[in-house]
């Protein structure tokens, strides 16, 4: 039997006038087969905005002030709350429930201007060592996963472990340096991968700035 429902994203950030999705799966492993949607906002209680049966159209008795901009649909094994022009006030929580169980959440950030993910990757070449510096920042929320990988003709691989690495993170920024051996570059093509609400951007050193 399921102990909770999957809702895989922690966060999402859209811009007004976008649509957004919300998923909610292992509805398939307990019983009852109604999923109700709720929303929560950071001064308000829990409000129930819609529910919706399996194979169903969604039900919406709860008198929620933005229902009408909500739709959502059903199968046996997940559910989907959707948005289709998102506004600022739907800056919120939101969360699926099914029987006694209920998801994580995913909390939608809303903004009226568009953000920018900014990727910049620098070496610096110091006693036969290049130290790779790659830098993400303009990114809304600020949350984002930087790691390097090498490519050799058509073959990819992580970087290897024994290469030194240091990371640091800021309100604003984060970045992630490492130190490779020259003679490594001449046979190897390092690629800095930066992951931001679930799009992943990649910059190779043939485009760094020395």
């Amino acid at each position: 039997m399921a102990t909770h429902l999957v809702q895989d994203h922690l966060t999402l950030t859209r811009r007004t006038g976008q649509s957004v999705s919300f998923s909610c799966g292992g509805t398939d492993q307990c019983g009852g087969n109604v999923v109700t949607w709720y929303q929560k906002k950071e001064t308000e209680t829990f409000r129930a905005i819609l529910y919706i049966s399996s194979g169903g159209s969604p039900t919406k008795p709860y008198n929620h002030p933005q229902q009408d901009d909500f739709s959502a649909e059903r199968d046996r094994s997940s559910s989907s709350l959707k948005i289709n022009k998102v506004k600022l006030d739907h800056s919120a929580s939101y969360y699926c429930g099914f029987s006694y169980l209920f998801g994580s959440g995913t909390k939608l950030f809303v903004t009226g201007k568009n953000q920018h993910l900014l990727v910049l990757l620098v070496e610096s070449r110091v006693e036969g060592d290049t130290a790779l510096m790659c830098l993400a920042s303009a990114m809304y929320p600020p949350l984002v996963r930087i790691s390097w990988k090498r490519q050799k003709g058509s073959k990819e691989e992580p970087a290897p472990a024994e290469e030194k690495q240091q990371e640091l993170s800021g309100s604003k920024s984060s970045a992630v340096i490492r130190l490779v051996k020259n003679e490594t570059l001449y046979n190897y093509e390092y690629i800095c991968e930066v992951q931001h609400e679930g799009v992943k951007t990649e910059t190779p050193t043939a485009e760094s700035k020395l």
